[in-house]
Order: structure tokens, then sequence, then C-alpha cells
């Protein structure tokens, strides 16, 4: 396992991050394990998975193996968590009360790394990183993340935060993928510039990188391709079929799979901190972790650019309900 910097921080993470949305009580415990005995320091988790039972688990396995010192933590706020009106968004009282919850849940007194979850219009970006600010500050957080910010977002959070001498953010977390290289146009370029780290989300646009959807439903997969629902419709088009089958036959000349290929081209990519990996189970942490091993040429980058051109968007993410909340304002824009 190699580690590469968070940003400017001076963190050093391991290029491949443990997410845990997908996690359960009966799977967290050996699944962090096999990571870190791997070399994997980075832990990625959010309030909203499972409406906190993703944060249960991790935080019951660490107390069971007793290794949080060795992990750089993070978690998120922003998606709604509950009924009550205040229990989502970016305001001071929902990110106060939710840092609060998301610590007793981990069974941890800090988080290494908090990220807005999402971009919001309703709440001004310099009240929500003064909140973020107090509780680096009061050592709840160490550091200040965003998530799925555009590049404009997250200048104008760096911008915010230096105007009002705020914590800033020094990592954004994006979707990208083969079939979403839109980063590259100008998320990516920005975040260099300004010495902000990223890490990837969706590295294999929920599974559909890993090819297994091309021979039918697996047993494990999360979507049926035959149910017509906007996921579905927008994951399931002859372009995105032309591309994984595509990454298929790449794969098969350098001899791994469509799942590490992919993961290893994101790897390859500049700017990009670290990969965050969505395994179920052992088999598929297993096959996901070997992706560090899997090293691209030229040639095989050229390969990869021939099937998808540069900050081509295949399988567009935010183009649907993610965003709900900035249509009121599209004629701002």
């Amino acid at each position: 396992m190699k580690y590469r910097p968070l940003g400017r921080t001076g963190v050093q993470v391991s290029e491949l991050t443990l997410g845990s949305m997908l996690f359960d009580t009966s799977t967290a415990s050996g699944l962090i394990d096999q990571a870190l005995d791997a070399g994997v320091n980075a832990l990625d988790t959010a309030n909203v998975y499972g409406q906190g039972e993703s944060e249960r688990a991790l935080g019951a396995a660490l107390a069971k193996n007793g290794r949080r010192d060795q992990i750089v933590l993070s978690s998120k706020f922003h998606v709604r968590v509950g009924d009550d009106p205040n229990a989502a968004g970016s305001s001071r009282r929902h990110i106060v009360d939710q840092v609060d919850k998301s610590l007793q849940r981990l069974g941890v007194d800090h988080l290494d790394i908090y990220y807005i979850h999402r971009p919001t219009t309703e709440v001004p970006i310099d009240e929500t990183l003064r909140a973020l600010d107090d509780l680096v500050t009061a050592g709840k957080i160490l550091y200040v993340g965003t998530s799925g910010f555009a590049a404009w977002q997250l200048l104008e959070s760096l911008w915010a935060a230096k105007e009002h001498h705020l914590a800033r953010p020094v990592v954004e977390q994006t979707a990208y993928s083969l079939v979403d290289r839109r980063p590259e146009r100008e998320l990516l370029p920005m975040a260099q510039t300004y010495g902000v780290g990223v890490t990837i989300w969706s590295p294999l646009a929920g599974g559909l990188l890993t090819g297994k959807y091309r021979a039918g439903v697996a047993p494990d997969a999360r979507f049926d391709p035959a149910k017509d629902d906007e996921w579905t419709r927008k994951h399931f088009t002859p372009a995105a079929d032309a591309v994984v089958d595509g990454l298929i036959e790449l794969a098969k000349v350098k001899d791994c799979t469509p799942t590490q290929l992919a993961l290893a081209w994101l790897l390859s990519r500049p700017g990009v901190s670290s990969v965050v990996l969505g395994a179920r189970n052992s088999a598929q942490l297993t096959e996901q972790l070997a992706a560090a091993d899997v090293e691209l040429t030229e040639e095989d980058l050229g390969a990869v650019d021939a099937l998808v051109a540069p900050g081509r968007a295949t399988v567009p993410y935010f183009l649907d309900d993610s965003y709900a909340d900035f249509r009121p304002h599209l004629h701002r824009w």
C-alpha cells in the first residue's frame, strides 16, 4: 500500500480508503481488520449511511480491534436523517447536533475529517464554515472537508475561510470514474492549484464498472438492470455498455479484472489523494485492494482515453434529485 499527502495538511493517507456505506455489524469488524492489515489507514462513513447504523458498526469494530490511533477517520453531515425540519442541511444547529451523535455512535472523541456531504444555497458557506471552525477549536474535528462541490463552490469556500479567518476545507470528495470524467475539467486542476486533497467516491459507478451486469444480475448485485427507475436508466445505456465492454477487453490484456483496472486508472490520475472502496464482503475487498498492484503504462492510459475521452460524462452524476435544493435558484446562475 502506498500513501499520499492529503492536500497541504501533511497528513498521509493510504491511496485506498475503506468506505462503510455497505457495512453491517456482521461484516464491519472483519473488513476493517482486513483493510488495516493490507495497509489501509483511512476509513470513511457518514451519519446518513443506514441512518447511523454504519457508524455504530464501525464504532463497534474500532472498540474491538483497538486500532483507532492508526486511522484517518472521516464522517459527514448534511443529508436528511429524520423527520424534524432541522434534521438536515448545513446550519450551525444541525452541525453541532450531528457531530456529537456521530462521535457517540463511533465511540471516539474526535473525527479526523468532517465532510459537508453536499453543497447548498440555503445556508451561506461562511455560516457553515464558522460552525466547523468552532468544532476544530473544540477538538471535535481536525479538518474540514467538502463533498460533491463544484470547482467554483470549493473556491468560494476557500475564499470565505480566508476572508473570515476560518479553518479552510482541506479535501473534496467527489464522484469520479471512467464513466464520469468531468472532474478533470476544472475540479482537479483547481484542487491541485490551491493545495486541496481529493478523495473519490463511486469509483466503480455503483458497480457498473465491475462488468458483472453485462452477464445479467449477479447474486451480490445492488441493482437490477431490468428495473425502470432513474438510476437504472442513467447507468444502463448503449454508451455505458460500450465503455464497460471496452474496459473488460482492456482488463484481459492487463491480466486483471475490470474492477482492478478501473480503480488503478483512478490511482494514476493527478491530484487524487485516495479512492474510497465500497466492498460488501471479504472477496470484493480482496479484489479491490489488489488494484494497488496494477501498473498502467502510457499505452494503457492512451487506450483508456480512446475508450472514454478526457472530461467526458457517459453516466453523469448530480443531474437528479441530489441537487434538488438548487432548483429554485437556477435562475441566478
